[in-house]
């Protein structure tokens, strides 16, 4: 696909085909993130993919626990990928704390961007997830101290195509030399 096409078509998919995803195409999505930019070239990042039925079962007990419930559609999906944080290097960090900025999750956010566009681009859907219970979810994979997962991505061959969400106008969100 064009990325312009990848760019305007792309959709948040919640409903997936009961069909296994090919790990090359996993892999694929993992490269286009690690290839994204970063803070002082700090890749604050780190996946877990979760192709395995009951360790995603397990997983989604722990992550969709309690307020988070309306999370649970995820478990559908048939791969979870767990986007791991670390806060960077040194040089990051004195940046986050100079602007009061974190920075490692702008970066987080960039590389999952690549992620799913990537897996559009392979026609595969893909939803973002940050309704989970961080706490549970890192426990669960015992992560060292100062990693934890941010969010969950969802990804799967679509089993719908969702209409496209409402978008403020160009004209609404730029100006050139001035503001509005």
């Amino acid at each position: 696909m064009e990325l312009e096409h990848v760019i305007k078509t792309r959709r948040s998919v919640r409903k997936f085909e009961d069909k296994p995803v090919e790990r090359e195409k996993i892999n694929a999505c993992l490269e286009a993130a690690r290839l994204a930019p970063s803070a002082c070239n700090s890749q604050p990042w780190e996946f877990i993919v979760m192709d395995d039925p009951q360790v995603k079962a397990d997983f989604c007990k722990e992550a969709f626990s309690g307020v988070y419930k309306m999370s649970t559609w995820a478990q559908k999906a048939p791969v979870l990928v767990a986007a791991v944080s670390d806060k960077g290097s040194f040089v990051s960090r004195v940046g986050n704390f100079i602007r009061r900025t974190e920075f490692y999750l702008v970066d987080h956010g960039i590389a999952c961007e690549h992620f799913i566009l990537r897996a559009w681009d392979l026609n595969l859907g893909t939803c973002w997830i940050g309704w989970l219970n961080v706490d549970k979810a890192s426990k669960f994979f015992n992560l060292p101290s100062g990693k934890k997962i941010e969010h969950l991505i969802a990804v799967g061959y679509p089993a719908e195509t969702p209409d496209q969400r409402p978008r403020q106008s160009f004209e609404e969100m730029v100006s050139y030399n001035k503001y509005k």
